[in-house]
This record gives structure tokens, sequence and C-alpha cells, in this order.
């Protein structure tokens, strides 16, 4: 699963508020979607990391499920 967990860390290093995000072009339902671990497009990703000049690592991280069934 991947999870936003780092972005809302990063955020806060940065000084960064949900509200400046959503001036900085990032759609509101998206920050909320991420905040409930959702998928978002590779664009988005690349936003927030142009956005927070920060590394993809820096925003997303994937956790192994241990119930997962692939």
């Amino acid at each position: 699963m991947i999870t936003y967990s780092p972005l809302w860390e990063t955020m806060r290093k940065k000084g960064m508020s949900k509200y400046r995000l959503i001036k900085s072009g990032i759609a509101q339902n998206t920050i909320s979607r991420m905040a409930k671990n959702k998928a978002t497009s590779s664009e988005t990703i690349n936003d927030l990391c142009r956005i927070l000049d920060c590394k993809v690592e820096d925003i997303m991280k994937y956790v192994k499920e241990e119930n997962a069934n692939i």
C-alpha cells in the first residue's frame, strides 16, 4: 500500500499548510484523497515535488500489507 505519511511531515518541516498547497494549484479533493491514502496521479506527485522542492520519497512510501491478495 502506498502511504502519504511522509508528505505531512515534509509539509511540517517546510512550513507548508494545506491551504498553501491549494493556493499553489493542488486540488482540495486531491489533498483529502491523499490524507486517506487513496491513489493520486504521477502528475500530482510531480507537482508536489516541485512545490515542496523535495524528492518522491519525501511525499510517499510503500508499506507492505500483511493480508494483501495478489
